[in-house]
């Protein structure tokens, strides 16, 4: 049997395109095992042994503090309030809101007619039972009532994420899950089995890695998460050979292009 001399170029024609596509797409190749989020969870009742973490004051965080009784006169002088500043006709006034105590680096706060007060390593309720004993104390108010909350409450989430972001925490309660979720979750080049969790407290500091293909999560302490966490997505390893590949992208597009070319031309003009 004798082949033409199209076919071979036919052939020749054909495993170009091959090599092509294979090459196109090649770097589009993932693992969609490690893709799924708690896939050995079954129709279940999940139960935790752990409560939502107390975090202890720290140094630079900004506290917002109310206070309240029967007499609002009295009660006024301990609540900052906004400012309104007015500037020229032709722009807007400005409003500065003032309502936060910033931790100094050793650990205080000034407030009003109490002076300086140690806030570091207390938790929220224990300040609010501490100023409510000295307005007691010192005969300021009759019957107090003290609210304390974390105004600078946030998150971190970098990596292979949708949107790498600073998240504000206004409620002062959130879990690993919704965090990657505000971030825009984890892309398809994240590691779903390497999370990796940073924290600190007390001045020391705790990495925790944790793998969302498994429902540890649901059992572990850091579900919840603390002001100030981080939380860092590594990518696989498609991604890194992709970013190492990334300059010779264009080189290999050109030759390709040349390649298919050169065998258009062979056919046609055969």
């Amino acid at each position: 049997m004798v082949l033409s001399r199209k076919e071979p170029k036919t052939l020749f024609v054909c495993l170009g395109i091959t090599i092509l596509l294979c090459m196109l797409l090649l770097p589009a190749c993932v693992n969609t095992k490690k893709s799924v989020y708690f896939p050995d969870i079954k129709n279940d009742t999940l139960r935790t042994s752990f409560s939502i973490p107390v975090s202890k004051i720290q140094s630079n965080d900004l506290l917002g503090i109310t206070v309240s009784s029967p007499d609002p006169q009295a009660t006024m002088m301990f609540n900052l309030t906004s400012t309104t500043t007015t500037g020229p006709a032709s722009l807007p006034s400005t409003t500065t809101n003032s309502s936060g105590y910033l931790v100094t680096t050793e650990g205080y706060i000034k407030f009003p007619e109490l002076g300086q007060i140690k806030v570091t390593g207390l938790t929220k309720q224990q300040l609010e039972e501490g100023i409510t004993s000295l307005l007691l104390k010192n005969k300021l108010l009759k019957d107090p009532i003290v609210v304390v909350r974390h105004l600078n409450f946030r998150v971190t989430v970098l990596g292979e994420v949708g949107r790498p972001s600073v998240i504000n925490v206004p409620s002062e309660k959130i879990s690993m899950l919704e965090a990657i979720g505000l971030a825009g979750d984890i892309t398809a080049w994240g590691k779903r089995d390497n999370v990796l969790l940073i924290r600190e407290d007390n001045g020391v500091k705790i990495s925790r890695r944790f793998n969302l293909n498994s429902s540890e999560l649901f059992d572990s302490e850091f579900y919840y998460l603390k002001s100030n966490d981080v939380i860092y997505v590594e990518p696989n390893k498609a991604r890194v050979a992709g970013a190492g590949r990334g300059q010779q992208w264009v080189p290999i597009m050109l030759s390709s292009m040349a390649l298919t070319v050169l065998i258009l031309d062979l056919v046609i003009n055969d």
